[in-house]
């Protein structure tokens, strides 16, 4: 920047109106990042509650049910003027409408947060890089989505190999009810996987930066296929690498000692290779929260982009306030399932229902 162009000037300038429209496939891979994030840790414990064939329906049904509500979204968004969440539901119900998707997708941003507190609290530090468009967030994404399938293939090259070796457990394909597994844990791997398919707070941001909006359906439903697949994928062999002992934090089985040098390596590899997705992913969960709650704080205000002052506030005061969060949160499971009965349960589906019946 030149010394005359003052220190008022915003850190997005006026050149990014010219700026092409985003891809379907970077909007794919920008779904997908929001859609991986803390909740895969969890899915091999899923496995080991319901079983391989009741978690497989499990993950369809709620993948199908997370498309339909986007497309509810999608359809009212654009039969308004409005261009986030919130936004459609202040259309449709009026400031306490906006207000309760605010507060719920505050409390839903504490599960990403829970991750990163441990493996990537020095590397958030900064504020400015995660203000542009997500249409240049779009190689970030790319490279988290290729970190978490190398987590997965990782963990299945494993779990392949112990399986090769008869080193694993036999998996079960139903319930089981016995003394680690009591009936009404079987109740508890839902809302797990409803937290796992939460994102419709960024379908607003990723879908406008489309030349065609109307594409942002097709994006979805790639991205959401995708993310089932490696859902499935990382619980089955995740579920049988560790059978039994599977943690709800499948990160902790992995941090235990193993018995090669090459073991110990992979652990390493899948533990640096989280972490790092986790890093990329917040700045795009971190995008739609600051926007939703500015829009919510400020309505009449210049736009974000143009305010570095309240830009660098907003930014500031949601990290410490998730980083508090974070460490409050003694086990992500329970946090799961308190979120996916509640505020992920209003946002994914009962909130687009809604809108959708008005």
């Amino acid at each position: 920047m030149s010394p005359s162009a003052g220190t008022h000037v915003p850190l997005l300038t006026g050149t990014n109106s010219a700026a092409e429209p985003g891809s379907v496939p970077g909007a794919v891979f920008n779904v997908a990042t929001t859609i991986i994030g803390a909740g895969i840790m969890s899915i091999p414990a899923i496995l080991k509650v319901l079983g391989v064939f009741p978690s497989f329906a499990l993950i369809l049904i709620v993948a199908i049910l997370a498309e339909v509500s986007v497309e509810f979204l999608l359809r009212f968004t654009h039969a308004g003027e409005t261009t986030t969440y919130s936004g459609v539901m202040r259309e449709a119900f009026g400031s306490y409408g906006a207000i309760s998707v605010q507060g719920m997708f505050y409390l839903e941003r504490k599960v990403e947060m829970k991750c990163t507190w441990e493996f990537c609290s020095s590397g958030l530090g900064f504020t400015g890089g995660i203000q542009g468009k997500l249409l240049f967030s779009s190689p970030c994404s790319a490279i988290s989505t290729l970190l978490a399938v190398a987590f997965v293939a990782i963990c299945s090259g494993l779990a392949i190999v112990a399986l090769v070796q008869g080193k694993t457990q036999t998996p079960k394909l139903v319930p089981r009810l016995d003394y680690q597994t009591s009936f009404f844990d079987l109740f508890t791997a839902v809302p797990v996987v409803v937290t796992a398919f939460t994102f419709h707070f960024n379908v607003h941001p990723i879908g406008f930066e489309l030349a065609k909006p109307s594409d942002m359906k097709i994006a979805v439903r790639l991205a959401i296929m995708f993310c089932a697949f490696i859902y499935f994928t990382i619980g089955l062999f995740g579920y049988l690498l560790f059978g039994d002992s599977t943690q709800s934090d499948i990160l902790i089985n992995f941090d235990q000692s193993s018995d090669s040098t090459v073991g110990s390596l992979c652990n390493s590899i899948i533990r640096v290779s989280y972490a790092l997705h986790i890093m990329l992913v917040f700045p795009i969960l971190n995008f739609s929260l600051r926007a939703n709650i500015d829009e919510l704080l400020f309505p009449k205000k210049p736009l974000l982009a143009t305010d570095n002052k309240r830009f660098v506030i907003i930014t500031l005061v949601l990290l410490v306030f998730s980083y508090l969060a974070a460490i409050a949160i003694p086990d992500i499971w329970y946090f799961f399932q308190f979120l996916g009965s509640t505020t992920a349960l209003c946002l994914a589906f009962i909130f687009p229902g809604t809108i959708a019946l008005r």
